[in-house]
């Protein structure tokens, strides 16, 4: 305790009686002097006594991989929605090109003495990237949620949309369609989720007495130009069903075919992921597996409630049940 007080009054500038003063919620101290030792505190990572745990910024940061992609402004909505409903204020948090990386933003959002972080998707779902400012979140006590892939060794509750039955459901789908050569595009070989969607496909194979091969799987990032270079090449290798790990990477794949001299769905079935905004729009309209967002962001909402208001929750994966949404962007297998 006297090795903490000395240090978070050299941090601040005052003396260690001063800083005793707050700690113990007694007067005498000015509103500005408070603020310092406390945002000291978390800055050295000390955690607050339990009388002062609720004196944080009512800011929750909602940090997000990029805006492009339609899924994420859909979980950006819910959350901020059902974080206003709990009185708390998120702090939009997108990386760019070339711009703030997610570690600078778990910076600033530490200054900011933040309730919590929800990470919609992001480095935490990469396996070889970089995890140590998540660590720190960890090491200063600030509850986190984690939405569709956890980290290991790390006890932040994660919200995820199966992948095992979101590639079962497209599988047996394009395989009741007649369809026999059906490929993946999946994102980067580190990417959790895609690891996931792998394995669910290699044992709807092995189920079905046959084997993947691995020319029937292609790695992609995420966008619309990777899924249409990837679905390039599974056109290639004579591929006629082809499942992605995103709508724009499927939205790829419809051009790749176009480009191909292929129609969709005649020759070629393509299944998305997400049933992000507009996909009725699309031509043809695509048939992808819908996560439940709405369900998705208010959970993680109210795991993020719990925490901060000192609740224990267990530390495991929810699972939240996809749902094939079947439209024009597959058909019966094309005689051979």
């Amino acid at each position: 305790m006297t090795r903490r007080l000395a240090q978070v009054a050299k941090k601040v500038g005052v003396s260690e009686a001063t800083v005793s003063r707050v700690l113990n919620g007694k007067p005498g101290v000015s509103q500005a002097t408070r603020q310092s030792v406390l945002s000291a505190l978390d800055v050295l990572g000390y955690e607050r006594p339990t009388q002062l745990r609720g004196e944080r910024a009512r800011l929750v940061g909602l940090v997000l991989p990029e805006l492009q992609n339609p899924i994420f402004p859909a979980f950006a909505e819910v959350i901020g929605g059902a974080l206003a409903q709990q009185g708390l204020t998120p702090v939009l948090c997108t990386q760019t090109k070339g711009g703030v990386s997610e570690a600078d933003y778990v910076e600033l959002l530490l200054q900011q003495q933040v309730s919590g972080v929800v990470f919609a998707g992001g480095l935490f779902a990469q396996a070889d990237a970089p995890h140590d400012h998540y660590r720190l979140l960890a090491e200063r006590n600030i509850p986190v949620v984690l939405i569709n892939a956890s980290i290991e060794n790390l006890d932040f509750p994660c919200i995820a949309c199966d992948d095992a039955v979101a590639v079962e459901q497209s599988w047996r789908h394009l395989a009741s369609l007649g369809h026999e050569r059906i490929g993946l595009v999946l994102g980067p070989s580190d990417h959790i989720p895609s690891r996931r969607k792998l394995a669910a496909a290699r044992e709807a194979v092995e189920a079905a007495g046959g084997t993947l091969p691995d020319a029937y799987v292609e790695r992609a990032m995420f966008s619309l130009e990777g899924g249409q270079a990837a679905a390039t090449r599974l056109l290639d290798r004579g591929i006629t069903g082809i499942i992605c790990a995103s709508d724009p990477l499927a939205l790829g794949a419809v051009r790749a075919a176009r480009r191909h001299g292929h129609h969709v769905p005649h020759d070629v079935s393509v299944v998305g992921y997400d049933d992000s905004a507009f996909m009725t729009c699309t031509e043809p309209p695509l048939t992808t597996v819908r996560q439940p967002i709405e369900a998705m962001g208010r959970a993680a909402v109210d795991l993020l409630c719990a925490r901060i208001q000192g609740t224990e929750i267990p530390h495991s994966e929810l699972l939240f049940e996809p749902e094939l949404v079947v439209r024009g962007s597959t058909a019966q297998a094309a005689a051979r």
